[in-house]
């Protein structure tokens, strides 16, 4: 081979790593971000939860206290 076609591959392996490199950089990025985003998701999800938990004891501690206040208020009439 001459020496320029020596060259010229040299720069076509560097070019093509290059890229495979600035690839691998959005790969990696973009996996960071999915990772980031299904974190949040599932915490977003855990609060979700937590809070449609904490309206369920709401309602049921509201609809108890309305019972007692009903049986109170029948005592009351007799």
């Amino acid at each position: 081979m001459s020496n320029p076609t020596i060259v010229q591959l040299r720069l076509s392996f560097t070019a093509v790593a290059a890229a495979w490199l600035l690839a691998g950089c959005g790969l990696a990025e973009t996996a960071a971000v999915t990772a980031t985003q299904a974190e949040t998701a599932a915490e977003q999800a855990k609060q979700g939860k937590e809070m449609q938990e904490k309206v369920e004891r709401d309602i049921e501690a509201a609809n108890q206290a309305a019972a007692d206040a009903r049986k109170q208020a029948e005592e009351a009439n007799q």
